[in-house]
């Protein structure tokens, strides 16, 4: 007799499990195409940096358009609470570990002023920059109008899960179709982590879908509320919803690979599982110009009853530029994102992302099992 069974449970994977297999060409990885296009804008490289106080500000922000990126400012972080927002992100980066969940607690109750968020927007778009704004689905109605009329050029609604369909005790919450159609700008959400929430969302007619629940360095959703889904069985689900959606409407909605990322590697299998692009977060606040001075938290963070993410020290190594595009001066993988990306590219004779995404992948050993022993040990040492 087979065993009963109360519900299916299947394995799910992460970037350690599995592998890119090389394409039979090769190409030039000069030659590879890593552009994104989101609405009617085309990012030169597929690298959004998190809505992170730690790393986006103005000035970050317009670096990131420099390079070909794009910052996210989140619109319900401090730079939107404080006239002076480099005083308070000193006073996080002073704290002792012990109190800093107090102290983040405490800052992020000073009230949001609609002011500071139209002179952030205007502040970005002088510097000739695309500005992205993100919030979470309370705040929308009341900031995004604010942000677009000051000249915001993508709204971002980001919670750690979200879902084209919510219940609630109140009269009427954030209805996602509506807003796309009122706002006048690409319009983005997240993040998901399945098929079914995917293809849901992507019907609201959104422009762009954030994957990832749980994988961020700085996350603690696994670990409080025990919620999330490894980042390649996660990005593979939602990307498979894109193609569904793809099939049935002709509208193409790119799906953001959001948290897990740690090496090239990682982000080279993200676009692998399907990913047009990916979210960076505490790999840029390792950036000199970060705002965060070596530190990174998550938006999360200071909830007032359960904070769901904490501050980590990631370090100052290179300027935006050197993680980015190198040169690498470590040999980990942490350096160097853009240059990883285009190589992986030629290995697999992927001249686009498009076809990246359509390479074979194989779940594989742990690396730190496969040959690396003496790699594993030594750089404890």
């Amino acid at each position: 007799m087979e065993r009963p069974q109360f519900k299916p449970l299947r394995r799910a994977y992460g970037f350690d499990e599995v592998s890119i297999v090389p394409g039979d060409v090769t190409i030039n990885p000069e030659q590879a195409d890593t552009s994104l296009s989101i609405g009617g804008h085309t990012l030169k490289i597929p690298v959004m940096a998190a809505a992170l106080d730690a790393l986006v500000s103005p000035e970050t922000a317009g670096l990131m358009s420099d390079l070909g990126g794009i910052g996210v400012l989140n619109l319900e972080g401090l730079q939107s609470r404080y006239e002076r927002p480099a005083e308070v992100l000193q006073e996080i980066a002073l704290s002792q570990q012990s109190g800093v969940t107090a102290l983040l607690q405490r800052v992020y109750t000073a009230p949001i002023k609609e002011t500071f968020v139209g002179d952030r927007v205007r502040d970005i778009k002088g510097r000739n920059a695309l500005c992205a704004v993100s919030m979470t689905p309370a705040m929308t109605k009341r900031l995004a109008p604010v942000a677009v009329e000051a000249g915001a050029d993508i709204v971002v609604v980001q919670s750690t899960v979200t879902t084209a369909r919510h219940l609630s005790k109140s009269l009427r919450g954030l209805v996602i179709s509506e807003l796309v159609q009122q706002v006048g700008v690409p319009v983005m959400v997240g993040n998901a982590v399945s098929f079914s929430t995917a293809l849901e969302l992507m019907e609201t007619g959104v422009d762009g879908l954030f994957v990832g629940v749980g994988p961020g360095a700085i996350c603690t959703t696994r670990e409080v509320i025990g919620v999330g889904v490894p980042q390649v069985t996660a990005t593979l689900d939602c990307a498979a919803a894109r193609e569904e959606y793809f099939r049935r409407t002709g509208k193409y909605v790119p799906i953001i690979t959001d948290g897990g990322i740690r090496t090239g590697g990682d982000l080279c299998k993200a676009f692998a599982s399907g990913a047009d692009g990916v979210m960076l977060g505490s790999q840029l606040v390792k950036a000199q110009e970060a705002p965060g001075q070596g530190y990174s938290w998550g938006m999360a963070s200071p909830h007032a009853d359960l904070p769901r993410g904490t501050r980590i020290k990631v370090g100052t190594t290179r300027s935006m530029k050197e993680i980015l595009f190198g040169p690498a001066t470590v040999s980990d993988g942490t350096e160097n994102y853009i240059g990883a990306l285009k190589t992986c590219m030629g290995y697999c004779g992927a001249s686009t992302i498009k076809e990246l995404q359509h390479c074979e992948v194989v779940i594989a050993p742990s690396i730190r099992t496969e040959g690396k022993y003496l790699q594993m040990t030594q750089s404890l040492n």
